[in-house]
């Protein structure tokens, strides 16, 4: 169920005190960011403001997520299970998550779930904004839209040639190629990838 301000008291508040578990998950990545608990005053909050606020059980008050570490989680979505007692929030995360200065609060070599690509796509926002003598993404980019696109057309080359004639190892180190360089294209057109991922499910659901 999508929870919203109008549906919140429909919500299994009375299994656990008045307290529903909650799962924070990157929105772009998938990645598992931390657990928390809510009451109806903090999802209120939640919803009203858009930024994860949680109930404190040692403090006993309502807390927002980066409140001092200005480490917020802009909120995209909140869904409650199939008992309506546990929610799941997709959210976007304005720096580590964890106190441990961590972008998840879970091992994050565990988390197979993560879409890497959706991380590589943040990687290459911030190379771009780095200076071109230091990296080669921001140096690709400002040689602008017809040198990006014809690096991928030749890592695409490449692939062909590797699958043809090549090893596996090769073939995969050149299809790794053309996925980065297409997330370095993509940031030139100013697309994120999840525009693309959107044209693939619409393409999958008819």
């Amino acid at each position: 169920m999508l929870v919203t301000l109008e549906n919140l008291d429909s919500l299994a508040w009375e299994k656990m005190n008045h307290l529903l578990p909650v799962i924070i998950q990157d929105s772009a990545t998938g990645a598992v960011l931390m657990q928390g608990f809510m009451n109806t005053e903090a999802l209120t909050a939640t919803l009203e403001t858009g930024k994860a606020t949680f109930f404190s059980r040692s403090k006993q008050r309502l807390w927002m997520k980066g409140e001092s570490s200005n480490n917020t989680l802009d909120v995209k979505q909140v869904l409650a299970d199939c008992d309506q007692d546990c929610l799941l929030i997709a959210a976007q995360p304005n720096g580590p998550t964890c106190h441990l200065n961590t972008v998840s609060c879970f091992p994050e070599e565990q988390l197979s779930q993560q879409n890497f690509l959706s991380y590589l796509e943040r990687f290459v926002e911030q190379r771009s904004k780095e200076s071109v003598e230091e990296s080669y993404t921001a140096r690709l980019l400002s040689r602008g839209t017809n040198k990006v696109a014809q690096k991928v057309g030749e890592e695409g080359v490449e692939v062909v040639i590797a699958a043809l004639a090549e090893t596996k190892e090769e073939f995969l180190g050149e299809c790794a190629d053309l996925f980065y360089h297409t997330l370095v294209l993509l940031k030139d057109q100013d697309i994120a990838l999840s525009e693309v991922m959107e044209v693939l499910q619409q393409r999958h659901n008819k």
